[in-house]
């Protein structure tokens, strides 16, 4: 659920909160955790911490707490908040006990009871209204993405790449791990012809996850500079609230009864579970130790990941998630000391149902680490559902990534929709990426674990599914991309760069998936070729750009060839026309979202192939994204052909 005084709808369903923030700012007690309903059926009640409210800039709310304190006072005092509440709920309005500022400028208020899902409702729209307010959200847990395990195995026999299909070349070779027979690889990202550009020396990867363990196959040489974001004593299992210096991962295991939303805690009975070290396994795909002997690979095996600690016992908040972003990518949080290792790339294997809208406090600190140059790569969920119903999946300026199995096709748990950037490996669950039977051990992402239930135990190498692998793909590939365009001498490539870069080069499905996943799949060694400014994946490149209503008039080909074109469409558009006119001869119209459409026309998304030389495509809700555009020649080509595109908005 949130709101703004733009738009007062429904997200999430909701309960317990309350609102009156002492002046002062000074914190109290809080009342146990609240728990809301969602309308996720995998997640149907999550907890959550307070609200989340942030001010219209230029207001004095957004630039002085104090002032903010306040406003929510005086909203909550009025008549007509007491009225409202008697009348439809038959109760006072709640007071909000204590209050901080995050580094996005939000302010994070805290309930002193409990409230019922309509209470909880009536006190976002009523706050919402405000003129000061901007937008409003509760403070909910977020979750590291559910994983299907495969199994702890010991390290194999022939360490390295001998069970991570996924990192090699998806030539059809037999993967196999006993007892299972053998899998033709169709959908590895070919690491080792990416690693002659570089090895991602010089770049760090913040990891925002469940922090870091020591292991003997992970560099942690950055846990200590690393942060822990929790804030809450019950989730973080320090004696006291506060955040913390230091990366590591303590445990996030909730089988105790202490946990139990019953008893003030965040989970509810038939969900608990043991540790995950879900972070290890996620900085072990990016940047596992290699070469050294023992263990497997990594992808970047030369970047530094900076743990940064967001997942507890009961996942991570909003305002400790949002800070943790910020300080990532170098910027400023109150109360925590400077960043000295800020990160070219930030990688998020966590989330869960909801919206994620530009003002929410996610969309805010994602929008100011792009703003540092930070490249921000998500997870799309494993709920099989569309991720534009999830969060970080569906926020602004994310690259989003879907996940495949050793056969290239979609994983059976992933999420999809028009939002996927690109797919990566995330591992199959059931032969050849099948929907359903026996576990198939070799589909399995491999990276470093850890066999302890509650606290590190010994370590060890652990299977993994889920989308959670497939992101920590991207971002390993992305620190490659830069190291490959240090090394040339090149510049580093901006967020907009990067996700050019990974989805053009990018390859094509070996089956055309049944739901949209993005343009194709991570391919390894063309993104660092692109990199270091080779000639790799489609000839996007080379694109002639289009201006919204400026035809290209004149243009002319032979049969079988045509000039390649691009149009950006803002976010916002609407009904996208693209269209030829003019001239003679015959053309044929093909445009793909994202990556060059073949001159064949068989990976196009929209095509228009009527006699003579007047063809159109129209797109009444278009992506935010590049179209490419190509206008290619029938029998006997064509001339004096002209191409405009046009879209309302903006």
């Amino acid at each position: 659920m949130s709101l703004s005084s733009r738009s007062l709808r429904r997200g999430l369903l909701a309960a317990a909160l309350g609102a009156v923030v002492a002046p002062a700012l000074a914190a109290s007690p809080a009342a146990p955790l609240s728990v809301m309903s969602t309308a996720d059926p995998e997640a149907p009640r999550v907890a959550y911490d307070g609200l989340l409210v942030t001010y219209k800039a230029g207001t004095a709310e957004r630039r002085n707490a104090t002032t903010g304190a306040a406003t929510m006072q005086r909203i909550l005092r009025a008549p007509a908040t007491a009225s409202q509440f008697n009348a439809t709920h038959r109760a006072a309005a709640p007071a909000l006990a204590s209050t901080r500022r995050l580094a996005i400028g939000a302010d994070l208020v805290r309930p002193n009871r409990r409230l019922s899902d309509g209470e909880l409702d009536t006190l976002m729209r009523t706050l919402a209204a405000d003129p000061s307010v901007a937008h409003v959200e509760p403070n909910r847990y977020w979750q590291r993405l559910r994983m299907v395990p495969a199994a702890t195995a010991a390290t194999p026999n022939d360490p390295g790449f001998n069970v991570q299909w996924h990192f090699r070349a998806p030539d059809g070779t037999l993967e196999t791990l006993a007892p299972d027979p053998g899998y033709a690889n169709r959908g590895g990202i070919d690491i080792l012809n990416a690693w002659q550009y570089g090895r991602g020396a010089g770049v760090v990867v913040a990891v925002l996850d469940t922090g870091i363990l020591a292991h003997p196959d992970l560099d942690t040489s950055l846990a200590d500079a690393g942060y822990d974001f929790i804030s809450d004593a019950l989730n973080s299992g320090r004696a006291t609230d506060g955040r913390a210096p230091g990366g590591w991962d303590t445990g996030d295991w909730t089988t105790e009864d202490r946990f139990l939303a019953d008893n003030g805690g965040c989970v509810f009975p038939g969900d608990q579970s043991n540790s995950s070290w879900h972070g290890s396994h996620v900085a072990g795909t990016i940047a596992q130790i290699t070469g050294n002997g023992v263990g497997m690979a990594g992808v970047a095996p030369d970047a530094k990941v900076l743990p940064v600690r967001v997942l507890g016992h009961c996942g991570g908040t909003t305002a400790d998630i949002a800070d943790a972003i910020v300080w990532a990518s170098g910027g400023s949080v109150p109360g925590v000391p400077a960043n000295q290792n800020p990160a070219e790339i930030i990688n998020m294997s966590l989330g869960g149902f909801g919206v994620c809208e530009a003002d929410s406090a996610y969309g805010q600190a994602i929008a100011s680490a792009r703003q540092r140059g930070t490249t921000v790569v998500v997870a799309a969920g494993n709920s099989n559902s569309d991720a534009s119903s999830f969060t970080p999946a569906s926020c602004p300026g994310v690259i989003n990534v879907a996940a495949t199995g050793i056969t290239g096709a979609r994983a059976v748990y992933s999420n999809f929709g028009a939002n996927i950037a690109l797919s990566a490996p995330g591992g199959g669950v059931y032969p050849n990426d099948a929907t359903s039977g026996p576990t198939a051990r070799t589909g399995f992402v491999w990276s470093a674990g850890n066999r302890g239930l509650t606290t590190p135990g010994e370590s060890a190498y652990v299977g993994q599914a889920g989308t959670s692998m497939a992101a920590p793909h991207v971002a390993g590939v992305a620190a490659l991309v830069i190291s490959a365009a240090m090394q040339a001498g090149r510049p580093v490539p901006t967020p907009q760069e990067m996700r050019e870069i990974l989805t053009q080069t990018s390859r094509d499905f070996p089956v055309r998936p049944l739901r949209q996943i993005g343009v194709g799949i991570l391919d390894a060694a063309k993104a660092a070729a692109r990199g270091a400014g080779n000639a790799a994946g489609g000839d996007e490149p080379t694109a002639v750009r289009m201006a919204k209503t400026v035809p290209v008039n004149g243009i002319s080909a032979a049969a079988g060839a045509g000039t390649l074109y691009r149009i950006d469409v803002p976010a916002g558009a609407r009904n996208l026309q693209i269209r030829t006119y003019g001239g003679r001869g015959q053309a044929k119209l093909l445009v793909r979202v994202g990556r060059s459409p073949a001159l064949d026309g068989s990976n196009a998304a929209l095509t228009s192939s009527r006699p003579g030389t007047t063809q159109s495509v129209q797109v009444t809700i278009p992506l935010n994204d590049s179209y490419f555009v190509r206008v290619v020649g029938g029998t006997g080509g064509y001339q004096g052909v002209s191409v405009i595109a046009t879209y309302s908005g903006q």
